[in-house]
């Protein structure tokens, strides 16, 4: 008799642990694992009169397998006419230039040093971190300040909270490091994220 009950016993244990897995693997699937969107936002010359603008669309493909992700960007950059005289608007060059950004890197769900991440209004919940070498070029050359830059993408979005709906994938910051900022400032550069897949038998939707 014992030994049925502990049958039974270890029998509706290994049916709850496989249970267990099964919810896991499912919510682990239910991931994002691909996000796309825009940048829109200003970036420092140096000077005081005006900034550079930049804008473009941005992708990012997640492998949940290893835990790696492959990011590009493809961004128009060119003097804002905000802060030139009126006089000058005619004869101004505005310096108009393409950068294609890629990077592959490891992914950090949940992480602690993104920029913004709990200081926006409203406050933001940082989600998804990829930093690592970046390729940047520049009208399809490789620029002065070199091929090779250190990146930081951030994915953030709604906090939650109980009760309240939210997006949770809503924005994007790149922050640049060595040869790269110098260009492009080493301020977080804003984005917006337009769409967000998940993958289901090899099908994204």
């Amino acid at each position: 008799m014992k030994s049925k009950t502990w049958f039974w016993t270890l029998s509706m244990l290994g049916a709850v642990l496989v249970l267990a897995g099964v919810r896991s693997t499912s919510a682990q699937d239910s991931g994002p694992a691909r996000l796309s969107g825009v940048i829109n936002d200003y970036a420092p010359t140096g000077t005081t009169t005006t900034a550079w603008e930049l804008h473009g669309p941005w992708s990012l493909t997640l492998n949940k397998e290893t835990g790696k992700a492959h990011f590009s960007a493809a961004l128009t950059m060119g003097l804002s006419v905000l802060g030139q005289s009126t006089t000058a608007l005619q004869d101004i060059t505005l310096a108009q230039h393409t950068h294609n950004i890629t990077m592959d890197g490891t992914v950090t769900y949940n992480p602690a040093d993104c920029p913004g991440a709990s200081a926006g209004t409203p406050p933001l919940t940082a989600r998804i971190e990829i930093n690592h070498t970046a390729s940047v070029f520049a009208n399809g050359n490789v620029p002065p300040f070199g091929e090779f830059s250190t990146l930081q993408v951030c994915i953030s979005g709604g906090v939650n909270e109980p009760n309240q709906p939210n997006v949770p994938f809503s924005n994007i910051t790149l922050k640049f490091a060595d040869g790269a900022a110098t260009h492009f400032g080493s301020q977080a550069i804003h984005g917006v994220v337009r769409k967000v897949q998940t993958e289901d038998g090899g099908r994204f939707h």
